[in-house]
């Protein structure tokens, strides 16, 4: 996963523009996009409102409910949960039919090695090497300050982000999720392994940022015990939130409890148009994000002097790299605050990532092989530095170490040879305590005792890691 871009954009008049905060994103540590980078498809226009997709047949008319009707009766709107309506859309929807039926006769351990064998075929089409032999004959040819041994590249640094993905379970199903969250999942961290990560936080002084996510992470029942946890240590937490879930009934205190523990909030927004949020995330789900910003704000959140963060994320409604972070974030800032007066520190472009559910929307599309071919010819040799995954230990909601939330999905775990430099210096030590269900899966947190163990290690590629390195990036 590829840092995205932490430099400041320039300033807008003060009531557009809140102070962004000193403390940078422990993710967007990269440089890249302070020099010029030649990117030929790095040029999507900042006015994501007027992004469209193409259409295999004759839309219908569009419907009134994608219509932003105003701030006027908007609490009232919505009020109750959206897991109903997002059960309603899954089941009439065609393409999540398709996927639930495969999913049924297949398994899904044959679904993701399928989903790799249309990547691979899709490169081997373009004639185009395994990303790692890619990414070192890129580096060889373009050298970069600080990766002199390129080989180094692709290998653990010590860990500054501990990421905990606590569950698949969600209000929501949006149809570019790479985990395939939905109100069907039941997949949930248990306490056990919750306790087990808190103890790894303690005893890894690297550590700065424990990373929540999910599906919906609010809606688990460890979501404030390790918040809680995190912030009683000292540490950054950041909370992947999609919003919605700040409306959802039994959260009410929710906002309140963020504030408390001044959690950092990562929020998904990928427009400021109800219409392309409603088409990519669901009915309703503008109304209730909206609601939650406004809510999130006036607790101070990404107001200027509140230290309480609140940013942003952007990813494409189709198969296309996002516009330059800074003119967009411009772009998002104008538009919330002239339309709803909502404040935010800063906003994230993302790249999508060719796996699960966007995969599957490519592929249906028959335009995977398209992607691929702008996921490579857009390959930025400058976001390398900042990949995520040579600083990030992603642990799944079973205990399992992966080198980033991409792997997790696909199931490509961290293998035991690969403990790192510091681990295979203490071998004389006690063997560590095994889980025995995790015992044949690679690492788990009951493995190690501290992120430290997991220096030096070889980072896991795949075909798909190709979304990391295109324009700038992936989150």
């Amino acid at each position: 996963m590829a840092s995205l871009l932490s430099v400041s954009c320039r300033p807008l008049p003060r009531r557009v523009a809140p102070a962004i905060g000193a403390v940078l994103h422990p993710f967007r540590r990269s440089s890249s996009q302070k020099q010029p980078v030649d990117l030929p498809d790095f040029n999507t226009d900042v006015d994501v409102h007027t992004h469209r997709l193409k259409r295999p047949e004759r839309p219908p008319p569009p419907s009134p409910t994608h219509r932003w009707v105003g701030l006027k009766g908007l609490r009232e709107r919505t009020e109750g949960s959206l897991i109903p309506e997002t059960l309603k859309e899954m089941e009439e929807s065609e393409e999540f039919k398709i996927t639930a039926e495969n999913l049924k006769k297949l398994g899904q351990v044959k679904l993701t090695r399928e989903e790799r064998k249309r990547r691979q075929r899709a490169l081997r089409n373009l004639g185009i090497p395994s990303f790692r032999e890619f990414l070192l004959r890129q580096l060889m040819e373009n050298p970069q300050e600080g990766l002199e041994d390129k080989h180094q590249s692709l290998k653990k640094q010590a860990i500054d982000v501990l990421q905990l993905n606590i569950g698949l379970y969600c209000n929501q199903a949006c149809n570019h999720c790479h985990v395939e969250s939905s109100p069907k999942r039941t997949e949930m961290m248990s306490r056990e392994v919750a306790d087990k990560c808190l103890e790894i936080l303690e005893k890894s002084p690297s550590v700065h940022t424990l990373d929540i996510t999910g599906g919906a992470p609010e809606l688990n029942p460890q979501f404030r015990y390790l918040s809680a946890g995190g912030s009683a240590m000292g540490k950054k937490v950041i909370d992947r939130c999609n919003l919605t879930v700040l409306v959802e009934p039994g959260q009410e205190d929710l906002a309140d409890f963020l504030t408390q523990h001044r959690v950092s909030v990562v929020a998904s927004l990928p427009c400021y148009s109800a219409k392309n949020v409603n088409m990519q995330r669901g009915k309703g789900v503008f109304d209730k994000s909206i609601q939650a910003l406004l809510m999130l704000n006036e607790r101070g959140y990404g107001r200027p002097g509140t230290g309480l963060e609140l940013d942003l994320v952007y990813n494409p409604l189709g198969g296309f790299l996002p516009p330059p972070q800074c003119e967009l974030e411009d772009k998002y800032r104008q538009e919330l605050w002239d339309t709803f007066g909502i404040e935010f520190n800063r906003l994230f472009t993302v790249t999508n990532m060719p796996i699960k559910r966007f995969a599957d929307f490519l592929y249906r599309r028959n335009e995977l092989q398209e992607y691929m071919n702008l996921l490579v010819r857009n390959f930025n040799p400058k976001s390398v530095k900042g990949l995520m995954c040579r600083n990030l230990l992603s642990v799944n909601w079973d205990g399992r170490l992966y080198d980033c939330d991409f792997n997790q999905q696909l199931e490509l775990t961290i293998p035991r040879t690969r403990l790192g430099r510091s681990a295979k210096q203490s071998t004389q030590g006690p063997s560590p305590i095994m889980h025995p269900d995790l015992r044949p899966k690679g690492l788990s947190v009951w493995d190690i005792t501290s992120t430290d163990e997991l220096l030096g290690s070889r980072v896991v590629t795949d075909n798909h890691c190709y979304g990391c390195t295109a324009g700038m990036g992936s989150s």
